[in-house]
């Protein structure tokens, strides 16, 4: 009977593995125990008893462990990780011009604001406020309207 046991167990942790989802993983393992008692017993009785009773202690107990462990983060990108941030402007930020660049955290990106009729100067601070596809969308509290700014 022993060997009954060792092939549930081995079709278990096969479909644990192409399914992934920590449930068929305790089955099996109980069937690796109700594989050794039947070593002490030839009962099948008391066989799927104990394969029974360790799968749902195990269930009960370490399966809520292990998927707590299990679970990944939501991780920041990096576009999300810099809403919020201040940045350094390298390059004067006009949307009326379609130019515009921001130092954040020691990386280039572009910029823009959200106002057509705003400008922001090299070397000015700002917040970073969003992302809009591969562009910051920045804020200032230094903001020059570009209709004010003389053409030279």
């Amino acid at each position: 009977m022993w060997l009954v046991w060792l092939v549930i167990a081995g079709v278990l942790f096969v479909g644990e593995i192409l399914t992934a989802g920590f449930l068929l993983l305790w089955f099996a393992i109980a069937a690796i125990v109700a594989m050794l008692v039947s070593f002490l017993t030839t009962n099948l009785f008391i066989q799927i008893l104990v394969f029974v009773i360790v799968s749902v202690l195990l269930l009960i107990f370490t399966r809520p462990l292990l998927s707590k462990y299990a679970k990944s983060d939501n991780t920041v990108t990096n576009s999300s990780a810099i809403i919020g941030k201040t940045a350094l402007v390298t390059e004067e930020i006009s949307l009326l011009n379609s130019t515009g660049q921001i130092n954040v955290d020691g990386e280039i990106w572009s910029a823009k604001t959200m106002d057509p009729n705003l400008t922001i100067p090299k070397g000015s601070k700002v917040e970073i406020i969003g992302i809009d596809g591969v562009k910051a969308c920045v804020a200032s509290n230094y903001q020059i309207p570009s209709n004010n700014i003389e053409n030279k």
